[in-house]
């Protein structure tokens, strides 16, 4: 039982979408319970903030938090699409139908609560859901974002709340590094590494995995396996401590 995490790099055409349905489907064959969270694809939210900036160079917040919410609605979508033609059942949530709860924040918001129940019924039946990262609803019913890197943060908290051991990123680079490897081709790869120093890495500058993620995973014993979706190896942020069981989520005083 994990959550997979797809990032938008890892969605940038529909021929990514196909390959990424092989991916999930191979992983079910083994025998793993499996949920998705993907973030838009490529630069879609940078797009959508450009064309939001066209209209207005200040826009309010709420508005556009359910402007560039429309990204990983589009993903969500595409990739159940692309598991149906190739045989699997999948079906699709956004943040608020997955029952992510955040605080008002709009454009930074923090989770508050999650109610999966809808995720829960869905792999009753043994159908894969596919959940929109970066998103969920404020206790007001407002459409609220995470802010940058939140889809990682939705992966981890979703992992939490089904009180599910482990989340694997699938990121442009195979695993967290001591220097950028695009750029420093000599950088090294950790093989595992405990939340703190992925922590202190994340505050940095390192972006492999978003600061809040870990912080979530942390506090919820969550394991966290950073991947690519190129190229083999990986590395292991984290899961010795034990799951939660009551999940612990960020809290507006974070």
């Amino acid at each position: 039982m994990r959550v997979l995490k797809f990032g938008g790099a890892s969605l940038s055409s529909p021929e990514c979408f196909l390959k990424i349905a092989d991916l999930i489907i191979e992983r079910t064959f083994a025998g793993c319970k499996i949920a998705v969270v993907v973030s838009a694809m490529g630069n879609t939210t940078d797009q959508l903030f450009e064309l939001a900036k066209q209209v207005h160079p200040a826009p309010p917040r709420r508005e556009l938090d359910m402007l560039v919410s429309a990204g990983e609605r589009i993903s969500i979508a595409l990739l159940a699409m692309a598991l149906s033609a190739k045989g699997a059942e999948a079906v699709s949530f956004t943040g608020s139908q997955s029952g992510i709860i955040t605080d008002e924040r709009h454009s930074d918001a923090r989770i508050v609560d999650v109610k999966p129940r809808r995720i829960v019924s869905v792999l009753e039946e043994d159908r894969i859901p596919i959940v929109a990262g970066f998103q969920g609803v404020s206790r007001k019913g407002d459409i609220t974002t995470l802010g940058r890197g939140g889809s990682d943060t939705t992966a981890v908290a979703l992992a939490a709340a089904l009180h599910w051991p482990e989340v694997e990123f699938y990121k442009d680079v195979p695993g967290i590094f001591d220097a950028d490897p695009k750029s420093c081709p000599s950088a090294k790869r950790f093989d595992d590494m405990p939340y703190e120093s992925a922590l202190k890495l994340a505050r940095g500058g390192a972006k492999v995995l978003h600061e809040r993620a870990i912080e979530l995973a942390e506090k919820n014993g969550v394991k966290l396996r950073v991947r690519s979706f190129r190229t083999m190896g990986e590395t292991v942020v984290g899961g010795s401590a034990r799951l939660q069981d009551q999940p612990s989520y960020e809290r507006e005083s974070v």
